[in-house]
């Protein structure tokens, strides 16, 4: 059925509801894909650079909020500014700003580095705290944040500078192969959706909206790569269909991760940046587990 259908099909409020998730979503994805594309490569990759930023600095903080709402010590300044440093100096090790273009793989070693200076720096910021007695409270979630949003985020990049492909076009192949699922699991859940899938996280998930969310992003997977093989090196049907599979249903479960930590923080949304989705959080949460897994399957098997 047609997404045109498909939304009308639904009650007035969810049809409301979806127009403007797509609106939302549309408007920042094709934001951070069209910088992908742009052919001046310094103007692409520090556009693309202060976007992907933008993105972990507003999701990073408004997880620390929600640690907040728990009423847990956390260091949310010395946070995000761990999270911004860590994805500037991937970028720089990474791009042809660095003097030698390494391999991704090497940035592995690099951010390890730095999330050691990070790790010691939690330390020293409790060290000479006076106010806070809970200090490891504090360091574990801080870093756990990190952890969370932009290191996993930080995939994309990884992604973008990997050698001897068209890598623009495998970060635009998981997004939407992504988004995709996150668009049917919405749409299937919500038009037939009645066996809930965990009830005492997201009341809303269904059963139906994750087959949903795996027949949508499989599709989707199939037809990109069908319009696109050309660009998508390496990959052929199989894996076209493996990683629709893998992608669409790690996307439903970094939802449900993120809709945990909402719940426990007592919210439906992480913020109101968007409407129809929330906050950042809302809208990049399945794209922080899938990020990760494409990186892990373009190195390990694509291209082993």
């Amino acid at each position: 059925m047609p997404e045109a259908q498909q939304a009308a099909s639904l009650s007035p409020s969810k049809r409301h509801v979806l127009l403007r998730r797509l609106a939302s979503s549309v408007t920042l994805w094709a934001l951070v894909i069209g910088t992908l594309f742009v052919k001046n490569k310094v103007i692409s990759d520090y556009v693309f650079l202060i976007t992907m930023m933008a993105i972990a600095g507003i999701g990073l903080a408004e997880f620390y909020d929600l640690v907040g709402r728990r009423q847990l010590a956390c260091f949310k300044g010395l946070g995000v500014f761990g999270g911004l440093l860590l994805m500037t100096s991937t970028f720089v090790y990474l791009s042809d700003a660095f003097p030698l273009h390494l391999h991704p793989a090497k940035a592995n070693d690099f951010e390890t580095s730095v999330l050691i200076v990070f790790v010691l720096g939690l330390c020293l910021r409790q060290l000479v705290s006076r106010t806070n007695p809970a200090g490891i409270t504090a360091i574990a979630t801080t870093l756990f944040g990190l952890m969370y949003v932009p290191w996993l985020l930080n995939f994309i990049q990884k992604i973008k500078f990997f050698p001897d492909i068209h890598a623009a076009h495998y970060v635009l192949y998981f997004i939407l192969v992504t988004k995709f699922s996150d668009l049917g699991a919405y749409v299937v859940g919500s038009l037939i959706g009645k066996h809930k899938m965990c009830p005492r996280i997201s009341p809303g998930k269904t059963w139906e909206g994750f087959a949903g969310a795996l027949a949508v992003s499989t599709l989707a997977s199939v037809l990109f790569f069908q319009a696109a093989q050309a660009k998508l090196v390496h990959m052929n049907l199989g894996h076209a269909i493996i990683l629709g599979i893998l992608l669409g249903g790690a996307a439903v479960v970094g939802d449900l991760i993120e809709s945990l930590f909402k719940r426990e923080a007592g919210v439906k949304d992480s913020g109101r940046l968007f409407p129809g989705i929330g906050g950042m959080l809302d809208l990049m949460d399945s794209l922080l587990f899938n990020a990760p897994l494409m990186y892990v399957y373009l190195r390990h098997v694509l291209t082993a």
